[in-house]
């Protein structure tokens, strides 16, 4: 979510390192000739960063790290991947924990194509470094899924770690007096960074310079009580993560007292239109926020694709967001028995805005809550990890013309045969389906969904176990995978010396 202008030697920088050198022609008679076209390679090293997990002495943590298989030149190289505990460093605000112990067990994956599992256990597990190489590089996915027994934030909590990146906006997050929200600001590097954190309201800027340069050491991260940044609690803030120096991850832990909790992720970017996907067909409650930050106001139309097509919720057609303010609306128990996902467009002018969707499952005291923000369409390829046997589901939205993805089901961790599968997904509808499980699955598994025809499609999977009668859900969307780099053929021209 960087927007930050690269200059032209910083990316091609970038991409060297990426990708290697890309090889160099001497000039000559070809020199002006078109240039090609850029090449497609698989990633040469990726970065993954999950935060601490629990809060809670009753958390159990698993992860599952994969990475599918690419082909091409990428899955001929050998290649490693090593998850490794960070230390912990508390900046000015930072609430940082005394150095931890590892988890149980590391998910590090040894081939492409097959799953590896790990856990933890307690309050005090650790941030978490990922790095791979080689032919684990391309597309290599960790989850880390929490279950929470009892107490604030019970239920099932999901995150897929992220790379790092130095912009973030968490539309969604709280301070009411029921939630407990922290920040996670987790640093891969050897220099430290330093972070601000911004809260929007409904009223716009939230002042305060406790979020103000927060450093997070080299390899470390650092827990942010949202609510110490503050001396009012806010239903509805849009949180603003930049790092002045450094990279880092961030994500939202947001816990309430009564209706359970689960990570927030980052936003897509800002833009005109956003799609949300995969509302269960069983939420009783789903709030929706949005924050604009440009200058301009943004109204948008809101309109539910469902398994037959586009509808407009009832009382909610519109939604108006003024510049560097959060709005939020309540759009109640909007799918009534049919999975949908939101599409948020311009009325008139098209103004960028970031948005993101509170969504409950059961009543009374058997609730829980997940979180789902707007994202990428899927692109070249998604993936997810951390699937089982039940309560997996697949949702796909089009919200443009028809399209075809395939889905591919890989081994399990402790056993099974991959299996693949096509789905088409009819234009402006949402499908809904129970993931494919590969023949004699044995352990976690994972799922990865390429197109194959038609338009855009957008995609998030839903995992759910039930709980001493809580429907404990969490949610992760499937933006690209980003396993592969666009290297422009490069050509040596000396004639630049002489100008």
């Amino acid at each position: 979510m960087n927007r930050t202008t690269l200059s032209l030697i910083a990316a091609v920088t970038a991409l060297a390192a990426v990708t290697g050198f890309a090889a160099t022609t001497s000039g000559g008679a070809d020199d002006d000739a078109p240039a090609k076209a850029a090449a497609l390679l698989p990633v040469e090293r990726s970065s993954v960063l999950c935060p601490s997990p629990g809060l809670s002495d009753l958390a159990e943590t698993a992860y599952t790290s994969y990475t599918p298989p690419s082909g091409g030149s990428g899955a001929d190289k050998a290649g490693k991947a090593q998850l490794v505990p960070a230390e912990s460093g508390s900046g000015s605000t930072g609430s940082g924990k005394g150095r931890t112990k590892k988890p149980k067990a590391v998910a590090v994956p040894k081939e492409p194509g097959t799953p590896a599992t790990g856990e933890a256990s307690g309050a005090d597990a650790p941030a978490v470094l990922g790095t791979a190489d080689g032919a684990l590089a391309p597309g290599w996915t960790v989850q880390q899924t929490t279950e929470v027994a009892a107490g604030t934030g019970r239920g099932l909590a999901g995150l897929t770690c992220s790379a790092p990146d130095t912009d973030f906006y968490f539309p969604g997050a709280s301070t009411a007096k029921d939630r407990s929200d922290y920040i996670h600001l987790t640093n891969p590097d050897d220099e430290a960074a330093v972070v601000d954190v911004q809260l929007y309201g409904p009223d716009g800027t939230i002042k305060s310079e406790v979020g103000e340069g927060i450093q997070v050491g080299p390899h470390a991260s650092v827990p942010v009580l949202l609510s110490t940044l503050t001396d009012k609690p806010y239903t509805n803030l849009t949180l603003h993560v930049t790092a002045r120096s450094g990279r880092i991850a961030a994500a939202v832990s947001a816990a309430d007292d009564k209706l359970g909790g689960d990570w927030l992720p980052a936003a897509a970017d800002p833009a005109p239109s956003l799609v949300i996907p995969g509302i269960p067909k069983d939420a009783t409650s789903v709030r929706l926020v949005a924050f604009a930050p440009g200058q301009d106001d943004a109204d948008l139309k809101i309109q539910l694709a469902t398994s037959t097509g586009r509808i407009v919720p009832a009382g909610n057609d519109t939604l108006h967001v003024k510049s560097g303010m959060t709005a939020a609306a309540d759009l109640g128990a909007l799918t009534r028995g049919d999975a949908g996902s939101l599409l948020l467009s311009p009325t008139d002018a098209s103004v960028p805005v970031v948005a993101a969707l509170r969504v409950v499952r059961g009543k009374g005291a058997d609730q829980e809550t997940a979180f789902i923000p707007a994202t990428r369409e899927i692109g070249a390829r998604a993936t997810v990890a951390d699937n089982r046997a039940k309560g997996s589901t697949l949702s796909l939205i089009a919200p443009g013309a028809t399209g075809k993805v395939k889905v591919t089901a890989s081994a399990g961790a402790e056993g099974g045969t991959a299996t693949s599968k096509e789905y088409t997904v009819k234009a402006g509808t949402t499908l809904s389906v129970p993931a494919p499980v590969p023949d004699g699955l044995k352990g976690a598994y994972a799922l990865t969904v390429e197109p194959v025809s038609g338009g855009k499609v957008y995609g998030s999977r839903m995992l759910e176990e039930k709980k001493d009668g809580v429907p404990a859900f969490t949610v992760q969307t499937l933006p690209d995978d980003r396993g592969t780099v666009s290297v422009p053929d490069s050509g040596e021209d000396l004639s630049i010396l002489q100008k």
